[in-house]
């Protein structure tokens, strides 16, 4: 009796077992947090037979957000999950072996429900932090070899402290970098004028060939920044973003 026969004979109203380009496509009653539904897929290699997600779940959770990585805690989670649920993790793939003896019901809503975990933590996308962001970036800074330092604490020509997230050491040119980030609209303009307040202060840093260069990183994976508040920025340091990163490298690498 195949897998699917097995479905056909048991819960066949609640999962539908259908052919779908070389797999068995099992459409279950779960759903992702937007309202999608799971989709499960079999397939089978002379004896084995293996369930998977075929990657999908992690594509969702990818559409969540305009971050092009997640960060090392939230990697950690998803590894976790799958363990705790006894899934695999290949290649962005949730899956598992599936034996004769298996209840086909269990396993589909084993892996169904680690799907579930995994889309959950969109949840934590939402709830970002300029801690969370900075730390991305400090994966980044060493992901392409930029030394730095995090964070800086910098006298201004007022006598203020100011503290700095990032001072990154580039070949041609040092950089200041500080991460502009938060979820709530409610706090942009605070954040916003303390970043220009810090540049203004620090503005002596910038002079001399050995000057450094001012840069602004905006999370924009969350829309709450105005044009108003980057155009206010960009008068005092240059403007990058975080869901451009490759441009980022580029402009901390540059002598200009």
């Amino acid at each position: 009796m195949t897998p699917c026969e097995k479905i056909a004979r048991t819960v066949n109203e609640l999962f539908i077992c259908s052919p779908v380009k070389g797999y068995q496509q099992i459409r279950t009653p779960f759903l992702y947090p937007d309202g999608d539904i799971i989709d499960l897929y079999l397939a089978t290699n002379g004896q084995d037979v293996t369930l998977t997600d075929l990657g999908e779940t992690m594509r969702w959770l990818r559409s969540q957000t305009l971050s092009p990585r997640r960060s090392i805690k939230q990697n950690q989670l998803v590894e976790d999950i799958c363990l705790n649920h006894g899934i695999g993790f290949y290649r962005g793939m949730l899956s598992l072996r599936v034996h004769e003896q298996d209840n086909m019901a269990q396993v589909v809503t084993r892996l169904a429900q680690a799907a579930i975990r995994v889309a959950d933590l969109s949840f934590t996308f939402r709830q970002r932090t300029a801690e969370t962001v900075s730390d991305e970036v400090a994966e980044l800074l060493h992901e392409r070899a930029l030394p730095f330092y995090r964070p800086e604490q910098l006298p201004g020509r007022s006598g203020k402290v100011w503290r700095i997230d990032f001072h990154v050491r580039a070949p041609q040119r040092s950089s200041l970098v500080n991460v502009l980030s938060t979820a709530s609209k409610g706090t942009v303009r605070g954040i916003v004028d303390h970043t220009v307040a810090g540049w203004f202060d620090l503005s002596h840093l910038k002079i001399g060939p050995e000057g450094n260069k001012f840069v602004s990183l905006f999370d924009d994976t969350v829309d709450v920044w105005t044009h108003e508040d980057i155009e206010l920025v960009s008068e005092l340091s240059e403007v990058a973003y975080w869901s451009r990163p490759d441009q980022f490298i580029e402009m901390l690498a540059a002598a200009a």
